[in-house]
């Protein structure tokens, strides 16, 4: 499990789009979005690298 921190999030539209973009790749994946914090917690078997990458394509800017 780790934490990214993830801005643009406004909605619950993007916390679908983000959780969408995850399980793509690892269809279990679990996502949990806090939008008041802009911070992505996931618990996947995905690295925090690929799972960045997913989110920054999805077009949500992903800050380290």
């Amino acid at each position: 499990m780790f934490t990214l921190k993830v801005s643009g999030m406004t909605c619950g539209g993007c916390i679908k789009a983000v959780t969408r973009a995850v399980q793509a790749q690892d269809p279990q994946a679990q996502v949990q979005v806090d939008l008041a914090t802009q911070v992505v917690t996931l618990e996947t078997t995905l690295s925090p690298e690929s799972a960045s990458e997913l989110i920054t394509e999805a077009g949500f800017p992903v800050s380290h």
